[in-house]
């Protein structure tokens, strides 16, 4: 018993071998403890799964090993290997959604983004927003800009999620604490003003008195005659000229 327990001890404290200098597991949510042993002998740790995943077991905490993207180099040791799942120390990518951009734009964001499954890649704009449980929904100016961490291998539609319900907290927060005068009746029409009033300008400074002059064209009925709306509506048949 004796001897078994130093052995054990001996291979806990030793170096896994690695079939490369770097080994990556996807575990998804559901995985067992005993396949998530295997996941890892199969991308290239060099051990028994089933000595694993009795590690796994023995330690009492194989039921803390939370879903994600792992990456391990040489020199991992079986009980660091565990701390890094149980820890959920994940290896993570980003995306950023540009301040300004567009719809069009985000999707080529989502499509150039490393190792995001691209769920929503066939689908159009309504088809998305519905999957989303907003039917009916413009996807325009939905998704707060901003840049957003995720896991290696989850879908598109995660992130997409996690924007549109950043921007929807911003939204509702803004038009709680909008001015009683404003000539706008919605919160669309809110969303709406401040993506003119963003490619109108890029300062700071400057956008208090663009969103001035344009709620006063507002509130006598006077066209906005902005160009970035003009711009938009051209879309790709815009040439730099606007005449």
């Amino acid at each position: 018993g004796l001897a078994a327990a130093g052995a054990a001890w001996w291979w806990l404290q030793r170096p896994l071998p690695l079939a490369a200098p770097a080994v990556e597991v996807s575990i998804e949510p559901g995985q067992s403890p005993r396949r998530v042993a295997e996941l890892w002998v199969e991308a290239g740790v060099q051990a028994p799964p089933r000595l694993l995943y009795e590690w796994f077991r023995w330690s009492g905490r194989s039921r803390q090993i939370r879903a994600g993207s792992y990456e391990v180099e040489a020199g991992v040791t079986p009980r660091q290997l565990l701390d890094k799942m149980v820890r959920g120390d994940e290896v993570l990518d980003t995306v950023r959604f540009a301040e300004g951009g567009s719809f069009a734009q985000l999707r080529e964001a989502l499509a150039a983004a490393p190792s995001l499954k691209p769920a929503t890649r066939g689908l159009s704009g309504a088809e998305l927003m519905a999957a989303l449980g907003e039917p009916g929904q413009s996807p325009e100016g939905r998704f707060f800009p901003d840049t957003y961490a995720y896991s290696r291998g989850v879908s598109d539609l995660t992130v997409l999620r996690r924007a549109h319900a950043a921007m929807q907290r911003r939204l509702v927060s803004a038009w709680a604490e909008r001015a009683a005068d404003l000539p706008l009746k919605s919160i669309d029409e809110a969303l709406i003003l401040a993506s003119i009033v963003e490619k109108e300008t890029g300062r700071d400074a400057d956008r208090g008195l663009v969103a001035a002059v344009f709620v006063n064209r507002l509130r006598i009925g006077m066209p906005l005659q902005t160009d970035p709306t003009v711009i938009y509506g051209l879309g790709a048949a815009f040439d730099g000229n606007l005449r």
